[in-house]
């Protein structure tokens, strides 16, 4: 049987692997390339560099709740609910990444502060996603924003306990949920004409 066909995602799924095991300050392409069998240089065909693979597995690991958000976003129907189940799944992302796997999400806050960049165009994302369902919101009547971008930015900011990392400690503690359904629901309050 020949080998499998290195791919850059066999090398960020073995990269993952490798900073779960040793953390992201001693872990080095070397142990991924021996994790996947084959040469550093092979990793270095698909990342020119360490920093490149650590910003890749960045961006991978945030990229991962985009897709359900966006699906949130551009979904159908009234744009209270929408937020509300937006702001949900964000928190469940992030909530789960934290609590299933506090190794791993502990490199990735390193990695985060590494690449800033990365960080950014997450969270330009989210931004334009939660800006979307607010402009929705006031093409309906149901929202009132003379600036949706302007309000999806206060939106992230007041709701930043609930998915800025920082927090994370807090994420397990049982007066969270009912923290969080506060916070939406005044948010949507504010938001109403």
């Amino acid at each position: 049987m020949p080998p499998e066909t290195l791919t850059p995602d066999r090398i960020l799924e073995a990269t993952e692997d490798v900073l779960r095991r040793f953390g992201p300050a001693k872990a080095t392409v070397v142990d991924v390339a021996r994790a996947l069998g084959v040469s550093h240089g092979s990793v270095y065909r698909h990342f020119g560099s360490k920093a490149a693979l650590r910003e890749a597995v960045t961006d991978r690991w945030l990229d991962q709740s985009h897709t359900r958000l966006s699906a949130i976003a551009r979904s159908e129907g009234p744009a209270g609910p929408r937020l509300r189940e937006w702001l949900t799944a964000l928190f469940a992302a992030k909530r789960h990444k934290a609590g299933d796997d506090p190794e791993l999400f502990a490199t990735y806050l390193v990695l985060a502060g590494e690449n800033s960049a990365t960080v950014e165009r997450h969270i330009a994302i989210m931004l334009d996603q939660l800006a979307g369902i607010v402009q929705s919101g006031v093409a309906q009547g149901e929202f009132a924003s003379a600036d949706p971008v302007a309000t999806a930015r206060a939106v992230w900011d007041a709701t930043g306990r609930f998915h800025d990392p920082g927090h994370a400690a807090e994420w397990g503690r049982p007066e969270i949920d009912a923290a969080f359904a506060e916070v939406c629901e005044l948010v949507l309050r504010g938001l109403r004409p």
